[in-house]
């Protein structure tokens, strides 16, 4: 009887069974199931992919004692390691692709699995897997080893402290752009409308912000540095003893570029076209020594700057030997008199300069102390149509090059802007090509009018001083001039003026561009000022283990301006350092 019995709230209880059909919903369980191995797909996807390419924004790693570092550094250096090994075997073989036509067919194979596999590869990735390991494993540790004492909050610390974090997120100075993205100066540079910012200083996204509040809870600004200068001195041993010194003087001019914009921004002062001024100081020193001192440049770069002048290697050799000793080999200039589409003219008098060089001891004349520009242009006579000339010459052979130095980054680094606007990117991409070609044509005419001008004057006032009846007004100041003024057209000091002066081309390139043109040439004219010094003994040699010493001073300053304040950084660095060492 009581079991019969219900309450109001118990449902009631069916005495028979259902007539509508129950059976399990399959179809939604297999459609759920596809859902989730797809999202566990997609998140391995994501993980793989960040073994390769590390996402913009990626928020620091939590370490908390010296095993969690130790695991950190061991991970960060094998994907440094493997990453540099799959990018040096790939740029090898890529140059390898490009001549392997000329190569016999028994040696292709070796050459494929030397450049795939070499030991170029091997070093190059150890010295990256190296360095980004203890790099990690030291900035990491020094805060667990040697903890920043925390000051005190005092109460209005903490009531500013409040206030700011109650501001609205939009009322800060703070923008949403990334120290480790240049996209917005593309977007200007497109015409595109550009978004309100503050100051360089506070060029940071919410992620980099997160970064920087790590860095300065946890680290102080000389914990980057020494694990930078350590890391460093360490890696750069596993390079090839020839390459060791390249990468030191680049290393040092980056730091040297991060720590002066730091400086300069705190300091709030900045020199106007600075990056101008340090390219045509380098400049000067360049051509200098490729002139009179070839033996302060590497030998490559001689190479180069022989190429791009469009002048046979052999006036160069002449006017050395003219300039420095008073003479000169006449069998260079005999090459030169094969030189192909020599002009009558010019074959003319420099068969005269060999003949009279090939003279008996007491007879022989070598003339000026000067190469003559018959020899410098032997295919063209006159000393102003030969700029027009070089200059095409000069540009046509650059558009190819610079063609692919501006179009290749910006598809590998702005892909997102290039598929969206690539008619507006490859229009951009043209015309800094066409810039950068027209840079340095301009270098090379500049440098050879002030060559050939200087030498011309010298000689029309050495003809005026020599006649014997000239009243003429020019004849008069030629001969009132001391002979100390006149031989500076011809001394060896004057070449460097020249370098001066082609450093100007500058302003040609894209303003952006020039403090990146200037970091690349201040390393060739800083090793040529010390060799010139230490050969007159006004510094001292640093030894076997100079260039780890150059290395460790160089990426001290890179790091702790990497670690603390990014954005004085070049962008292209920003973005090495960030793909290969991250965050921390």
């Amino acid at each position: 009887m009581a079991s019969s019995l219900r309450t109001p709230d118990s449902p009631p209880r069916l005495g028979r069974a259902p007539s509508y059909i129950h059976f399990t919903p399959r179809r939604a369980m297999a459609s759920f199931e596809n859902l989730v191995v797809l999202a566990n797909y997609e998140e391995h996807l994501r993980e793989a992919r960040k073994v390769v390419w590390r996402d913009r924004g990626e928020k620091p790693v939590e370490v908390l004692d010296l095993g969690e570092c130790f695991e950190h550094a061991c991970r960060g250096g094998l994907r440094a390691g493997t990453l540099a090994f799959a990018i040096r075997s790939g740029v090898n073989f890529i140059l390898l692709l490009t001549r392997i036509k000329r190569i016999p067919k028994r040696f292709r194979l070796s050459l494929i699995r030397h450049a795939l596999f070499g030991e170029d590869s091997v070093r190059f990735a150890a010295m990256l897997a190296s360095f980004v390991g203890l790099y990690k494993f030291l900035l990491n540790s020094l805060p667990i080893l040697l903890p920043q004492p925390q000051p005190k909050d005092t109460t209005h610390a903490r009531t500013r402290s409040l206030f700011r974090a109650a501001l609205p997120s939009g009322s800060g100075k703070a923008p949403t752009d990334s120290p480790f993205d240049d996209e917005s100066v593309e977007e200007a540079e497109l015409g595109l409308p550009q978004r309100t910012r503050g100051s360089r200083h506070a060029r940071l996204s919410v992620s980099a912000q997160a970064h920087q509040q790590w860095v300065r809870k946890r680290t102080r600004w000389w914990y980057s540095a020494f694990a930078g200068a350590a890391a460093g001195a360490i890696a750069i041993m596993f390079e090839k003893k020839s390459r060791r010194v390249g990468i030191a003087q680049q290393m040092f001019v980056r730091g040297l570029q991060g720590s002066f914009n730091a400086m300069s921004d705190k300091h709030g002062f900045k020199i106007p076209h600075g990056d101008v001024i340090v390219f045509t100081l380098c400049c000067g020193q360049i051509m200098y020594a490729f002139l009179m001192r070839p033996d302060t440049l590497p030998r490559s770069y001689n190479k180069w700057i022989q190429v791009a002048s469009k002048v046979p290697e052999e006036a160069v050799k002449t006017n050395l030997t003219l300039v420095r000793e008073g003479y000169f080999d006449p069998d260079d200039l005999e090459r030169v008199l094969k030189y192909p589409g020599i002009t009558p003219s010019n074959y003319a008098y420099l068969a005269d300069r060999v003949a009279k060089a090939r003279l008996p001891e007491g007879l022989r004349s070598y003339g000026p102390h000067v190469v003559p520009c018959e020899a410098v242009h032997p295919d063209i006579d006159s000393c102003l149509t030969v700029q027009v000339a070089h200059f095409w010459e000069v540009f046509r052979w650059m558009l190819p090059i610079y063609g692919a130095l501006h179009t290749i980054p910006m598809m590998l680094f702005r892909r997102k802007t290039f598929l969206q606007r690539p008619t507006r990117m490859l229009l951009r991409a043209a015309l800094g090509t066409a810039r950068s070609s027209a840079f340095l044509g301009v270098f090379v005419v500049i440098y050879q009018a002030y060559f050939c001008g200087k030498h011309n004057l010298y000689h029309k006032l050495m003809a005026l001083r020599n006649t014997s009846n000239g009243r003429s007004l020019l004849a008069m100041l030629a001969k009132r001039l001391p002979p100390v003024w006149v031989e500076l057209l011809i001394s060896k000091y004057s070449f460097f003026l020249g370098g001066l002066l082609s450093g100007l081309s500058l302003f040609v390139e894209e303003k952006r561009r020039r403090e990146e043109l200037a970091m690349y040439v201040l390393p060739k004219g800083l090793e040529s000022a010390w060799v010139m010094a230490r050969g007159k003994g006004w510094v001292f040699g640093m030894g076997r283990y100079g260039d780890a010493l150059l290395t460790a001073i160089g990426m001290g300053m890179v790091m702790s301006t990497y670690q603390n304040d990014p954005q004085h950084l070049s962008g292209l660095v920003r973005r090495i350092l960030y793909q290969f060492v991250g965050p921390n």
